[in-house]
């Protein structure tokens, strides 16, 4: 079975194109009438303002007429009519994007959906060779460029190009052909250059943001690690670093702005030339009697109003280049296709209290790193399996291909009579629970913690809970009680009080097969004969798997595994192990001269 190799996935390639554009359009969709007035509401808009240079025209006009009347009259009307024109088309403007913002809003709301349930669907192979922190910036900065592109798209690039066709066609109908050629060769060398100074630029740019998050993850490494830098004293080390990422980030900025002011001034360049070019002929005619005062005044406003939105063209190339980059990551994201998947036949767990069975079980985290070898054993339904033996061979293991997180290479594992591969992974998973070694807690209460087990238990279910996991005492002694933020991971707790959080949640689910990946392996000795009782009163009447390093938490299990390399070397309950006096029994002794050395130490201490 080919498995990923967890290095970094490649860069997207320079080229960019318009795929992402035709994966989003799909979303934009669920409100079709929206989308047609917020359209209507853009070429309104656009129609209002490039009416406006032509009011503004016949208003100069009207004013050098001869007549007291018209000279007072016309001019105030027209004036009146070109304050409602620009405001009409504010206002369009403003109306197009409160109707539209409900579009693709909507549209970034089901994308993020849709990705966050692929990324739940993937395997674990998958999120062991990606860094969660990765993931949620391609989501983070998909959205983002999704964001960016439909506000863009609608708002600047579209506007723009209606704007451009309707100032060449009112140039050329109210003027002639030589306005219009100077006008449309204008706006094409303007954007021209824009795009190839961009490109050249695009480099600077990458390298400042590039040494930006340098500079940003060389701190946030360096404040998460905060207990370590105290510890060994060096936080001059850390700050020396950290400038030194900054000297290297302030000197990418310097080359990013001066490339940016090479591209300002060349598209001012541009527009000035163009407008000069522009002003010139109008004035020419104007001399001729061509045309009015008012005409020259109107192309003017047409040559400004042209060019005032291009002039953004630079930077809205480069950020629509970085969105559809963007963009593509993410949607790269949902071409992942998950290892271990449901058959399209396949059934609820149909006997969940059913016999656990491994049938000459092959697995491999690669071809390179061999786990598991031929292991087969059967764990009757209601009884306590334990698995035991050195790091390494491969004990937790069983317990994720159990779990469905990992397909074996070969072999089968079978609940009752039916093949895990045959059984839907929700219908698996909701009938099974663990206590792992590492318990990793959310962000939030004690009490939304262990109600993670079941969300829907009452307050009730939720505090028997916590007295079988021996919780109570710790909890009366917070001022919060249940309402106890953990921290991130849960490090405001310390690894036993996490342990029985752990257990408290997996009593609530009230499963019908329990793992306990070395449950306690966090507790002192005290606090785990005190919670070895919970726990045996969780396992009662359940078909538990124990994974365990501490033979003491064992001993009454009634099937016991020693695995070494990835084989079973050794099986029978705790009696029949010592027995043999093999490697089981060897550590056995083993742990109880270091548990005596612990008492006589601790004793001496005392006295």
């Amino acid at each position: 079975m080919r498995r990923r190799s967890g290095l970094p996935a490649p860069p997207v390639a320079a080229h960019v194109d318009w795929a992402a554009v035709r994966q989003l359009i799909p979303y934009l969709g669920e409100f079709p009438g929206r989308l047609a007035v917020a359209v209507a509401c853009l070429v309104a808009a656009k129609l209002a303002g490039v009416t406006l240079p032509m009011v503004l025209g016949a208003a100069v006009d009207s004013l050098d007429a001869d007549g007291r009347e018209v000279a007072v009259v016309v001019p105030v009307a027209l004036l009146l009519g070109y304050g409602l024109l620009r405001f009409a088309g504010v206002a369009l403007g403003e109306l197009r994007d409160v109707i539209f913002s409900r579009v693709s809003e909507r549209a970034m709301r089901r994308v993020a959906l849709r990705v966050f349930e692929h990324l739940h669907r993937l395997d674990m192979d998958f999120h062991l060779s990606r860094r969660t922190g990765g993931l949620s910036r391609d989501i983070e900065r998909g959205l983002a460029g999704i964001s960016f592109l439909l506000r863009f798209m609608v708002f600047n690039i579209v506007p723009t190009l209606l704007e451009i066709g309707l100032v060449a066609a009112i140039l050329w109908v109210a003027f002639d052909w030589r306005f219009t050629a100077i006008s449309l060769l204008a706006v094409l060398v303007f954007v021209g250059f824009s795009v190839v100074v961009t490109e050249w630029r695009t480099r600077f740019v990458r390298e400042a943001n590039e040494l930006d998050s340098g500079a940003n993850t060389r701190a946030v490494d360096s404040l998460l690690n905060y207990e370590t830098v105290k510890l060994f004293g060096n936080e001059a080390w850390e700050a020396q670093r950290y400038d030194r990422a900054l000297a290297g980030w302030e000197a990418a900025i310097r080359r990013n702005r001066a490339s940016l002011a090479a591209l300002n001034a060349g598209q001012a360049l541009i527009v000035g030339a163009s407008v000069t070019a522009m002003m010139l002929l109008a004035g020419f005619d104007v001399g001729s009697g061509k045309l009015s005062l008012g005409d020259f005044v109107a192309v003017n406003a047409y040559m400004v109003q042209l060019f005032i939105p291009l002039n953004f063209l630079g930077f809205v190339y480069r950020e629509i280049r970085r969105a559809l980059t963007d963009i593509q990551r993410m949607f790269g994201l949902l071409d992942e296709t998950p290892r271990v998947r449901d058959a399209d036949d396949a059934a609820p767990l149909a006997d969940a209290h059913g016999s656990i069975r491994f049938e000459g079980v092959d697995f491999g985290y690669g071809s390179e790193r061999q786990i598991l070898h031929r292991v087969s054993f059967e764990l009757p339904a209601g009884s306590k399996l334990a698995v035991v033996g050195p790091s390494g061979s491969g004990k937790s293991t069983l317990a994720r291909l159990l779990f469905r997180f990992y397909d074996p290479d070969a072999g089968t594992i079978r609940i009752g009579d039916q093949a895990l591969t045959e059984v839907a992974q929700d219908s698996l998973r909701r009938r099974m629970a663990v206590v792992p070694q590492d318990t990793v807690l959310f962000n939030d209460t004690i009490g939304y913690n262990i109600a993670y087990g079941r969300p829907d238990a009452d307050d009730e279910a939720i505090r028997e809970a916590v007295r079988l996991a021996h919780l109570d005492d710790f909890i009366a002694r917070l001022p919060a009680g249940l309402d106890t933020m953990v921290g991130e991971r849960g490090l405001k707790l310390s690894g036993g009080e996490k342990q029985r959080v752990a257990i408290a949640r997996a009593m609530l689910k009230d499963p019908a097969i329990l793992i306990l990946d070395e449950a306690t392996s966090s507790l002192d000795s005290a606090a785990e004969q005190a919670i070895l009782e919970a726990i045996r009163e969780l396992t009662a009447h359940r078909t538990t798997l124990a994974i365990a390093h501490r033979l003491s938490t064992v001993t009454d299990a009634d099937q016991i595994l020693f695995l070494r390399e990835g084989r079973i070397v050794e099986r029978g309950n705790h009696a029949q192990l010592l027995a043999l006096d093999g490697e089981y029994a060897r550590l056995w002794n083993l742990q109880q001269r270091q548990r005596q050395g612990r008492a006589e130490h601790n004793s001496d201490e005392l006295s």
